[in-house]
């Protein structure tokens, strides 16, 4: 029996006991897109398959850095971090091909308990029923580009971040010498995914120094969540493994353009028809398609910090940089916040490239699918796709994108349509989450400021 055959706890436990498995890696998933886990015993695994287990709430306390948030937080010292009841998915279960053959990894959330209401993994679940009771499923797929180093954890602190040497040299788009030479790596990344049943499309050099792209196979969308938090992880546990280390920073260099994370999103019908696909529409794209985009379009300002989370993410959304500053739209037009792929009914679907590779893809998704969701029960119709160049297109106020964290924040905290999909629970915490975030990056004095002011002030 392989991890991949397991899909409730009676196949989870006889897995365990064929595999002699005796310690189980448990995992659940923060604000802030970081996995957070421990290992428990076969005994306490068994159990809590059942019954669900206790984890400290205290991940949805803190931001990525441990550090408590304030007074407004969903928890804190004022509630002195009880434990929130986690249900383990079985059909989550993965093999962990970089801790040996006998080592697996399931996930799991919070549906039972007060931390429903601000876990990631369940704020997608929520949205994904919503669809659900309209008859329809999503399926997803992310793709990732990620920056290589010839670095380690102590190396970059001791250089202080500073003149970190990557992988590789030189601008080499689709490089097949670069891909050969380290044919090794590209391999064992290639083959972790496999073990761990994340199948890649495709993985190749990106333009830039140690740059790759790597794009997931698209699957049910709480699957393709899964498999994207998954392929972040374990693509930073493969590097490290090898001396290297990965960054998925939406930008980490003013030389470079931002790391994307594109989302593909389709809707399907219970009988496995596609919704976007209508041979009669212009460009095949049926009513149900069109509106999806134009719900995701509207939305798009109100919902950006679950999208672009950090302060970090708002350095790629600048004019000229290969990504998008308002929520624009276009027939295959790379250039828009949101890409209408015209296809097959297989093949139809909406590329958000709004996405960088930073994402929480639980949050993400939710707010891409939502915001679709949103669209097609108003029936929100788009403005006019965009043609041409979208970076240097005018577009109205309402369709400018937040250009900082906390702009995004106080959207999100305004917007309506955000409580209705997400609850009220999700958008107090998550938008004090991201003030609390760019109140960080307030307090410091960065080596823009001292080369600036240092000796001019």
């Amino acid at each position: 029996m392989k991890p991949s055959d397991v899909r409730d706890s009676r196949s989870a436990k006889k897995l365990i006991e064929e595999l002699g498995v005796e310690n189980i890696k448990l995992a659940v998933t923060d604000c802030d897109g970081v996995m957070r886990g421990k290992y428990v015993n076969k005994n306490k695994f068994l159990s809590a398959l059942d019954d669900g287990f206790g984890f400290c709430d205290v991940i949805f306390g803190w931001d990525s850095n441990d550090e408590l948030y304030g007074k407004d937080s969903y928890t804190g010292w004022k509630t002195a971090f009880p434990d929130a009841w986690a249900r383990i998915d079985p059909g989550s279960c993965r093999a962990l091909p970089t801790e040996g053959d006998r080592s697996v990894l399931f996930l799991a959330d919070f549906a039972d308990d007060g931390a429903a209401t601000v876990c990631p993994r369940a704020i997608l679940k929520r949205v994904l029923a919503r669809l659900r009771g309209q008859g329809l499923e999503a399926r997803a797929a992310a793709e990732f580009e990620f920056f290589m180093f010839n670095e380690s954890p102590h190396s970059v602190r001791q250089k202080d971040y500073r003149h970190l040497q990557p992988m590789t040299p030189g601008n080499f788009g689709y490089s097949i010498l670069r891909n050969s030479t380290h044919g090794e790596l590209y391999h064992q990344l290639l083959q972790m995914c496999e073990a761990m049943d994340i199948p890649l499309e495709g993985l190749h050099t990106e333009t830039g120094p140690g740059v790759l792209e790597a794009a997931i196979e698209h699957s049910e969308a709480l699957r393709a969540a899964d498999n994207a938090v998954l392929f972040k992880t374990f693509t930073k546990v493969l590097a490290q493994q090898n001396e290297l280390m990965a960054t998925f920073m939406a930008k980490w260099s003013n030389d470079y353009p931002g790391q994307s994370g594109h989302l593909h999103i389709s809707l399907y019908r219970e009988d496995g028809s596609s919704v976007f696909h209508d041979d009669a529409k212009p460009h095949k794209l049926s009513d149900t398609m069109r509106w999806f985009i134009g719900g995701q379009q509207r939305l798009l300002p109100e919902f950006l910090s679950m999208v672009a989370l950090s302060c970090n993410s708002y350095t790629r959304l600048v004019p000229g940089f290969w990504a998008p500053t308002a929520a624009s739209w276009g027939i295959d037009n790379r250039t828009c916040a949101l890409r209408a792929i015209p296809g097959s009914a297989k093949s139809q679907r909406v590329e958000y490239r709004i996405a960088a590779a930073d994402i929480n893809p639980y949050l993400a998704l939710a707010a891409a699918i939502g915001s679709g969701i949103w669209g097609i029960e108003q029936q929100i119709e788009p403005g006019e796709p965009f043609t041409g160049d979208a970076y240097s297109g005018h577009f109205k106020k309402a369709l400018q994108l937040p250009t900082s964290l906390g702009e995004a924040a106080a959207r999100l905290k305004s917007s309506a349509a955000a409580r209705d999909l997400f609850g009220d629970d999700f958008v107090d915490h998550y938008a004090y989450s991201r003030e609390w975030e760019e109140q960080q990056q307030h307090k410091a004095v960065t080596d823009w400021q001292l080369q600036r002011y240092f000796e001019i002030i």
